[in-house]
């Protein structure tokens, strides 16, 4: 079901993750991605999925929550292990036909299939513990040098967070389309795959017909409201970073520098 996807929400708690300063998370899974793509061997692996696993536990939350999240991009995780495992370089292991396992192919698709769950984890950990609000802050400040070339960052920082706003808003309009379109007798889970596609031209045109009629209703009340801009506004709530922030970033320079030591001193796996 499409309402049980839980990407894009977010989920008040008391948690280590969720007192971070926004503007630290979000450096924080920058750096991580960077990392995350620099591990070569199995050992600087296994200390980033440690370092993710780390950070779900901080953030308390349910990890319903994380494997809800895991399920949009399954398909897409299985299909890519698959390539990596099929077409691999190196000594055959075992070959069918066109189909043959390496060493190689098997150490690639382990790699590509840690690296995309760990991305999805991480990122759902910050939307998780993150709120749109403290999202577009973050952003802003973080972009602020910007403006020197007359960069608009407010409204790319606003038109961020509303895109992550309205994430379980439309999956939660997918499924009541479905649903209304199941009961007036639309048949979706049978026939082959290009009857399922045609089966989701009556899903997507209400879809992108909601879509639209929001953001014109989310237009006008900002309109309504005299918005205009992020020039002279003040917030209500003010991020700063504190010791916790250091800490986190001092985590994670340990584990860039563990991951670099294993690149240089053990051998490559892929």
């Amino acid at each position: 079901m499409v309402r049980d996807v839980a990407f894009g929400q977010y989920f008040p708690a008391d948690s280590v993750m969720h007192r971070l300063d926004p503007r630290a998370k979000i450096l924080l899974f920058i750096g991580y991605i960077v990392i995350i793509f620099c591990t070569f061997n199995y050992v600087s692996l296994a200390i980033t999925t440690v370092f993710t696993a780390l950070f779900l536990i901080l953030s308390r939350i349910s990890p319903v929550f994380y494997f809800k999240s895991l399920k949009v991009i399954l398909v897409i995780v299985i299909i890519t292990s698959l390539l990596n495992l099929f077409y691999g370089s190196g000594e055959e292991l075992w070959q069918w036909w066109i189909f043959k396992i390496t060493l190689n192919g098997i150490n690639r698709a382990v790699f590509v299939t840690v690296r995309i769950v760990c991305l999805i984890l991480a990122s759902s950990c910050l939307t998780f513990t993150t709120s749109p609000t403290e999202l577009t802050d973050a952003i802003e400040r973080l972009m602020k040098p910007l403006k020197v070339i007359h960069f608009p960052v407010h409204e790319i920082a606003m038109m961020m967070s509303l895109a992550l706003r309205f994430v379980p808003t439309l999956l939660d309009e997918t499924d009541k389309i479905m649903q209304a379109q199941k009961a007036r007798g639309a048949d979706m889970e049978s026939g082959n795959l290009i009857k399922r596609v045609k089966a989701m031209l009556p899903i997507l045109i209400p879809l992108f017909v909601s879509a639209f009629r929001r953001a014109y209703d989310v237009a006008t009340a900002m309109e309504c409201r005299c918005y205009r801009g992020g020039a002279g506004r003040t917030r209500m709530k003010q991020i700063h970073m504190a010791g916790r922030d250091t800490a986190a970033f001092a985590a994670l320079g340990l584990v860039i520098g563990g991951v670099i030591v294993c690149n240089i001193f053990l051998p490559a796996a892929i």
